[in-house]
């Protein structure tokens, strides 16, 4: 999968290089920054999940349209952003200075990671005073833009120090310490998390929808395909003709609540049992759904608390600061590049 979207992403390239000979300019940008994952996991009582913020960059192409007036930057452009952003969280940390069972979702214990990468397409407007006059010259202005991307991403869990295995799995405590045995085994060493993210959640059944004779385990695997809307603004500065930094903030709504493979309800262990006829196998998704064993009795009842909230859609933020370079081509060269 991860080689079809890198060819995908090729062939965008291609297609813009390959209508370089109708424009005079390419601007690539990149970027660096951060961004922050809304969905079903935190531990604040708030909208910013503090511990849930992880690196991320892209970059971007713009004005490769053809721009016979060979206007600086024009007003109403488009862009072309190839991204990777890292989305996380893990609820068995510390978070505000409370720990183990002080924490809101604790008990649940959930934690993912996504390294989910992206293209999309934007429609930018560039918002300056004169818009007759070069940009290298007003140096200074804002932006917004708005677009539709295909992201790819599969989120994978921390849960066992060392291979998938039974024999690995972590044990959670109240007092917040991860631990190699079951709570009240006196000879029980605390070992934490290893932080090697080595579990695939789409690989595994851990959660059911609908209740009584309509519930049912959801069996067939999410797409690791993700459609994303990103909305954002910022500004930039043009140090010179060529080089410009900025600074931007960007929204990515989607349309899944699975980034995190964490939406609805539990699956109850008579639909594990269904899904997998193997003891061994049901043992694992049992504990891969539910790590600390305090999430759910493994049965439909009024005390078993819902993985997530199907009907919020995933969504994170984007906080990248820019430097960006603009190429320009010579009417006598195929290249694109002057010296």
């Amino acid at each position: 999968m991860v080689r079809t979207f890198c060819l995908i992403c090729l062939s965008v390239f291609l297609l813009m290089t390959s209508g370089l000979h109708a424009q005079r300019n390419l601007d690539v940008g990149l970027q660096l920054g951060v961004d922050h994952f809304s969905g079903d996991l935190g531990n604040w009582d708030g909208p910013i999940q503090w511990n849930g913020i992880r690196p991320a960059m892209s970059i971007t192409f713009r004005d490769y349209l053809n721009n016979p007036k060979r206007y600086i930057t024009r007003a109403l452009t488009t862009e072309t952003r190839l991204s990777w952003h890292r989305l996380g969280y893990n609820e068995a940390e510390p978070t505000g200075g409370k720990a183990g069972i002080e924490l809101r979702n604790y008990r649940r214990g959930l934690n993912f990671r996504t390294d989910l990468f992206g293209i999309s397409q934007h429609l930018v407007l560039n918002m300056y005073r004169e818009p007759f006059q070069s940009l290298y010259k007003q140096r200074f202005f804002a932006f917004s833009f708005i677009g539709v991307g295909l992201f790819y991403g599969r989120p994978k869990a921390d849960l066992f120090n060392g291979p998938a295995d039974l024999d690995n799995q972590y044990y959670f405590w109240a007092d917040g310490t991860v631990r190699d045995k079951p709570r009240g085994d006196a000879s029980a060493n605390v070992i934490g998390q290893d932080g090697k993210y080595e579990t695939d959640l789409y690989s595994w059944v851990t959660e059911g929808t609908g209740g009584g004779k309509e519930g049912h385990a959801l069996t067939t695997p999410p797409s690791p395909w993700h459609v994303g809307v990103p909305i954002g603004f910022g500004m930039r500065y043009m140090v010179t003709r060529q080089i410009s930094v900025g600074v931007e903030f960007s929204y990515y709504m989607f349309f899944t609540d699975m980034l995190d493979a964490v939406s609805d309800r539990y699956a109850t262990y008579a639909e594990i049992g269904q899904a997998y006829p193997d003891s061994t196998q049901q043992f694992m998704a049992r504990y891969i759904s539910d790590p600390t064993g305090w999430g759910t009795t493994g049965k439909e009842s009024l005390f078993t608390s819902p993985r997530g909230n199907p009907g919020l859609p995933d969504s994170f933020s984007y906080l990248s600061f820019e430097v960006c370079y603009k190429f320009k081509r010579s009417h006598m060269r195929r290249s694109f590049v002057t010296l």
